[in-house]
């Protein structure tokens, strides 16, 4: 059987992003294949590095000082330290874009062009480039040049007004999501960009400006809230963990914690009710369909609930599966990693990072046949990430690289510039890398 490129192993990427939007976007290019060139500030780097605890763990499970949320979105780059403050530096980022497909960054507005590292200088030295800009507020209106924050976006978009139990109920009050999703969901959305960007430029041959706002994104993906919202004029309110528009589709408590039940067609409910020893429910006027049951939506829960603390939910589960009736049990991350599912879809990455970036180390068993994952030495720093969850059946992702440490390819990206271990020497000496 022929083995298949990488899907964008042609494709070269320069990184100037930090934090999450913008890395996660790149890591999503990284894991296709592409040539993926992170820039870090000298003896710093990403603002991540230091986000912690927690921190990776060395083989004898003592702390190190690499965080592990930098680990979440650099897999598969190649890192260089370089100080784009300095003439040398900005030269130096100059040369990289003009050999580069698409360069991805989060400044705030206008602070590369400071540098004359803005879309409109660098497309005069390659006109093919795809310039990808990740900002809060986006590059025009009133807020263009404030900072955005993931939390400070959950909040304005509106997205924390729906999100947690009403004001009236045992913790009510607005609530963030547990993960920063609007960083997430805009590096994804900036991916399809840029995807759409290199298909555009095989007709025009040439690049363009991507404009990524992470208030954009926190409004689009409002989804139904927001349709609801623009047609109908009611502002929708916090309500747990039930759903706006479907019943029951919500937690109930069980015999030994609590189980989601997502009911959301008829069919299933009346298997439900059935499985339950209780058909007459789906015969009762009042749930007869879903949007009566949604009007009714506390009438059914108080008949459910002391039916559900009857079983576990493992039984429940056991009950429904077969039924087609989506049930489930509400896992804590242990829990759902030691999922028999999860890890049959091979979900978790093992690698590990030399504790000298000089000599990288890639142990994942895919990559490298017959090495031992969990083997242990005092040279390695292990590392986890989960899978890419993109599953292409000829151009699969691609694992190559461990999460890099600061500065690790500095030498080797330079060299293929053209720059002698002397002329990189001096560039230390200087700071500028």
């Amino acid at each position: 059987m022929t083995t298949q490129a990488a899907a964008l192993a042609h494709l070269k990427v320069l990184d100037l992003s930090r934090v999450l939007a913008g890395p996660w976007a790149t890591q999503m290019l990284a894991d296709l294949g592409a040539d993926v060139i992170k820039v870090e500030r000298p003896g710093a780097g990403d603002d991540t590095r230091s986000w912690g605890p927690p921190f990776l763990q060395d083989a004898d499970g003592n702390d190190t000082k690499e965080a592990t949320y930098f680990t979440a979105c650099n897999r598969n780059k190649r890192a260089i330290t370089l100080d784009i403050a300095q003439p040398e530096g900005q030269a130096l980022i100059r040369q990289l874009a003009a050999g580069s497909d698409i360069l991805v960054e989060n400044f705030k507005v206008g602070g590369l062009k400071h540098y004359g590292l803005d879309y409109e200088s660098l497309k005069t030295l390659n006109p093919r480039l795809i310039y990808c800009s990740v900002t809060g507020f986006g590059q025009t209106g009133p807020y263009a040049e404030r900072a955005g924050y993931d939390l400070m976006i959950q909040a304005m978009s509106g997205m924390m007004s729906i999100t947690g139990h009403a004001d009236d109920q045992p913790g009510g009050g607005p609530m963030r999501m547990g993960v920063a999703l609007i960083d997430i969901l805009t590096g994804i959305y900036a991916t399809t960009a840029i995807l759409a960007a290199v298909e555009a430029r095989h007709t025009t041959g040439e690049g363009q400006h991507i404009d990524m706002a992470l208030l954009d994104v926190g409004m689009a993906v409002l989804a139904n809230q927001a349709a609801g919202y623009l047609n109908c004029g009611k502002v929708p309110q916090r309500q747990g963990n039930t759903h706006p528009s479907l019943a029951p589709y919500q937690t109930f408590e069980t015999l030994d914690g609590s189980m989601l039940l997502a009911i959301g067609n008829e069919g299933q409910f009346a298997r439900f009710c059935s499985t339950a020893g209780h058909p007459e429910w789906s015969k009762d006027a009042r749930f007869a369909s879903n949007t009566l049951r949604v009007q009714h939506r506390e009438a059914l829960a108080a008949l459910m609930q002391p039916e559900t603390r009857q079983r576990s939910t493992a039984d429940w589960i056991g009950l429904l599966e077969d039924k087609a009736v989506p049930c489930g049990a509400i896992n804590d991350l242990a829990q759902a990693f030691a999922d028999p599912q999860v890890q049959a879809r091979g979900l978790v990455i093992k690698q590990a990072l030399a504790q000298s970036y000089k000599a990288p180390v890639a142990i994942n068993s895919i990559a490298l046949e017959g090495a031992d994952p969990a083997a242990k030495s005092p040279a390695l720093i292990p590392v986890n990430t989960v899978a890419s969850p993109l599953r292409l059946s000829a151009t699969p992702p691609v694992l190559r690289r461990p999460p890099p440490r600061l500065g690790e390819h500095t030498d080797e990206v330079l060299g293929e510039l053209g720059l002698s271990a002397a002329e990189v020497s001096v560039l230390r000496a200087q700071r500028v890398v």
